[in-house]
């Protein structure tokens, strides 16, 4: 994995990751995103909403809430390179391995290669017990620009 030369500080991402738990988007979801390390992004769902549920049962948690909770993981994966550089997710490749249950949820991300301008990550989705129920690979581009927002980005 080449990374540049002086990686983003613990200040930086927790810039990056208040940029996004500020936004509406996020706050409405109800999925917070934090990095508890230099290589680890994580979006989790504390409390789980009867609205994400659906699929095997009324107590699973439906496909396409973890597939946007993956988006979400995979996609701010490039914070760890530059959380100042725009960036997007532009593939996700997921594998639901069983059904999601409980009330909270956590998605762990990182890099598995990153170059000038595309970025392969993986990430894992587990429950409440920590027991891996879904897994991802996605790829993100990385962009010369910078957030419209200066230092991290700027969602609504």
């Amino acid at each position: 994995m080449s990374l540049p030369r002086a990686r983003p500080t613990a200040e930086q991402l927790q810039r990056y990751a208040d940029s996004f738990n500020a936004s509406a988007t996020l706050k409405n979801f109800g999925v917070k995103l934090s990095f508890p390390d230099a290589d680890t992004v994580e979006a989790t769902i504390e409390e789980v909403r009867p609205e994400q549920r659906g699929g095997l049962g009324a107590d699973a948690i439906n496909g396409g809430v973890l597939a946007a909770i993956f988006d979400l993981a995979i996609g701010c994966t490039p914070a760890l390179v530059d959380p100042t550089r725009r960036s997007a997710t532009v593939q996700l490749s997921i594998n639901f391995m069983r059904a999601v249950r409980g009330s909270k949820l956590v998605a762990r991300s990182k890099i598995d290669r990153a170059g000038d301008v595309l970025l392969f990550a993986s990430a894992q989705i587990v429950d409440e017990k920590s027991v891996v129920c879904a897994t991802c690979t996605g790829m993100c581009r990385m962009s010369d620009l910078p957030w419209a927002g200066g230092d991290g980005p700027a969602i609504n």
